[in-house]
């Protein structure tokens, strides 16, 4: 075969394992792909299934003790999972780009945005750095960051998620890669520039003759852009055809029970769904009975005859360019002049797009953040008023948040034990240790990770199981406000 009649990229047998004390994890098995130049390969999956673990062998970065335990990679009929490291460097952002699915930990936080996108274009490029300034303000007006020609000059902690998102997004088609692999891609994003970015990648593929294999559970991205589809189950492919053949008539039952699973979008259900296909070693899925489970248990925290939240004329500042004189200084305004009441048993909805000041409101109402104006009262108490250590523990143990970002929100060096049991231990929710197993293991059984999970760290899991470790820590408090900022954002159907 040759390099002209080859597609573009080719996965033949693809088989990936990380070795650990408890055994061996087979992460992909068998896996077998095909994508021709201008075409589009939806990966969809339960988290774990290994969709991740794909993009990640095709890069070459799939990180030690893990491996690629057989099969082969091939780019236009060159087999590239054997080539030597320096080479394969080459080979990544040039004619192979990568859309991360966590956009925090694929930026470099020491760098402007300008810069890593600058570097990225004079490494595998030929153009001079004036060329790959102006492009890289063209870039992040091409996916929707707002005063283009000012944020290129600031560092990823100073853009919201969605915005990181769309800086991934600008670094990863930069230099006008072959193939394109975009992991959770829109994940982030609100619906409106969630089209907006499908538009562009949609016209990048076509145009260009790229390549693209998307990796989302948002079976909506799937039916909006894909050409085919691959669905994945416990690390292997299970079936694979056409997108409209798959979404209508799916022969395989999980694929059928996938898509039986999605919520429909034009009436209010009271109970989501399951996903019904099981294999004989699988474990059954369970709704939970709040109405006997120790979580559903009512807590006596009293009735403050009122709201259970107020938030009063909030507003807050950030400062994006310092200096000592004051009129010289450029604040940027988050949130400005917000009012809303949450009552017990309500829950309360808060939208917009990407960069609004949503998850800024969060960790204001949370402590994380102190608002330059207005009040937010909880229960009855001023909490912008609360000083001592003793008083904003007890406000914790009541009010608990799922940070949008399950990989910087779960601590590296923690088993997942520990981490869900923290804040047990921390309020002495429990009486002894058996207790604190008992609960820890109930709720990542709840969150369907088993409680087998508890012995593991956060890298060992996929996105989507990390957000579950991240609501199990929540919910360990049965909190009695709970702020959820984007938390089913990285979890499947």
């Amino acid at each position: 075969m040759t390099a002209s009649s080859a597609p573009l990229l080719e996965i033949r047998d693809l088989k990936v394992e990380f070795p650990s004390r408890r055994g061996v994890l087979v992460a992909a098995q068998d896996v077998s792909l095909t994508l021709e130049s201008g075409e589009i390969l939806g990966v969809v999956g339960e988290s774990g299934a290994g969709k991740s673990t794909i993009a990640n062998a095709v890069m070459g970065l799939i990180e030690p003790p893990g491996r690629m335990a057989g099969g082969e990679i091939l780019l236009r009929g060159e087999r590239i999972d054997t080539l030597p490291r320096e080479r394969m460097r080459r080979i990544r952002g040039r004619r192979i780009g990568m859309i991360f699915q966590d956009p925090l930990t694929s930026l470099d936080p020491l760098q402007t945005v300008e810069q890593q996108l600058v570097e990225t274009m004079l490494t595998h490029l030929d153009i001079s750095e004036r060329e790959a300034k102006a492009r890289a303000v063209e870039l992040l007006d091409q996916v929707g960051i707002p005063d283009p020609e000012h944020r290129v000059k600031n560092y990823p902690h100073q853009f919201s998620g969605g915005m990181r998102q769309r800086v991934v997004i600008a670094l990863a088609i930069c230099c006008e890669p072959e193939v394109l692999l975009a992991d959770e891609p829109t994940t982030a994003l609100d619906v409106s520039i969630q089209a907006q970015i499908l538009d562009l990648l949609r016209r990048l593929v076509r145009e260009r003759g790229m390549g693209m294999i998307i990796i989302t559970h948002d079976m909506g991205v799937i039916a909006e852009i894909t050409d085919r589809v691959a669905v994945m189950y416990r690390s292997r492919v299970v079936e694979e055809g056409p997108t409209e053949k798959i979404l209508t008539n799916p022969d395989h039952p999980y694929s059928r029970s996938l898509i039986a699973a999605v919520p429909p979008p034009d009436r209010r259900i009271d109970r989501f769904p399951l996903v019904e296909y099981i294999e004989k070693a699988g474990t059954p899925k369970r709704a939970l009975d709040l109405s006997t489970h120790w979580l559903g248990r009512a807590r006596d925290f009293g009735d403050s005859g009122g709201p259970l939240l107020e938030i009063g004329n909030l507003t807050m500042r950030f400062l994006v360019r310092p200096s000592f004189i004051p009129s010289r200084r450029k604040w940027m305004t988050a949130v400005d002049d917000v009012s809303l009441e949450i009552r017990q048993g309500e829950v309360f909805g808060l939208v917009g797009e990407s960069g609004s000041g949503k998850s800024t409101v969060a960790r204001l109402i949370c402590g994380i953040y102190t608002p330059h104006a207005g009040r937010i009262r909880f229960a009855g108490e001023e909490l912008t008023a609360l000083r001592s250590r003793r008083e904003i523990n007890r406000l914790r143990r009541q009010m608990q948040m799922i940070f949008q970002d399950p990989y910087s929100s779960l601590n590296p060096r923690m088993k997942v034990r520990d981490i869900v049991a923290e804040p047990i231990r921390f309020h002495r929710l429990a009486e002894n240790g058996a207790e604190v197993r008992r609960i820890v293991d109930d709720l990542l059984e709840h969150v369907g990770l088993g409680a087998a999970a508890a012995l593991r760290y956060p890298h060992e899991f996929s996105g989507g199981q990390r957000q579950r470790i991240s609501i199990a820590r929540a919910l360990a408090t049965r909190p009695r406000f709970l702020i959820c900022d984007e938390p089913t954002s990285a979890l499947d159907v």
